[in-house]
């Protein structure tokens, strides 16, 4: 069982900066890879990045890429996702996800969920 725990939300400019931190828990979190997915209201989530356990390969949505980055710290058992250049599009609640499968953009394959945190990005 892996427990997860976002935090580092909050509102924000246009243009502005976050860095999301997803805090896990476990006896189990070793080999996991991770992934960051969002979602606004009235729409479906939505993958955002993800990252693979060992090798820290990455892989990014198209309307991130660029301006986020997706990092962990297999020691601390954490996440991370830093925002930059955020704009008003970006608003929605974030979500970081565990998976031992071999995936990444599918939130179907993801065993673990963490509650979200909420992200607005002000005009």
């Amino acid at each position: 069982q892996v427990q997860l725990v976002e935090s580092g939300g909050g509102l924000v400019q246009a243009g502005g900066s976050l860095r999301l931190s997803c805090a896990a828990s476990g006896p189990t979190f070793s080999g996991y890879h991770m992934g960051w997915f969002r979602q606004a209201p009235g729409k479906e989530r939505e993958f955002v990045a993800h990252i693979r356990w060992s090798v820290g390969w990455t892989y990014y949505a198209d309307s991130v890429k660029g301006r986020f980055t997706i990092a962990r710290d297999n020691v601390k058992n954490k996440v991370y996702l830093q925002m930059n250049s955020l704009k008003p599009e970006d608003t929605a609640v974030y979500y970081c996800a565990a998976t031992r499968g071999d995936t990444d953009s599918r939130a179907r394959d993801y065993a673990y969920w963490g509650q979200g945190t909420q992200v607005t990005v002000s005009t």
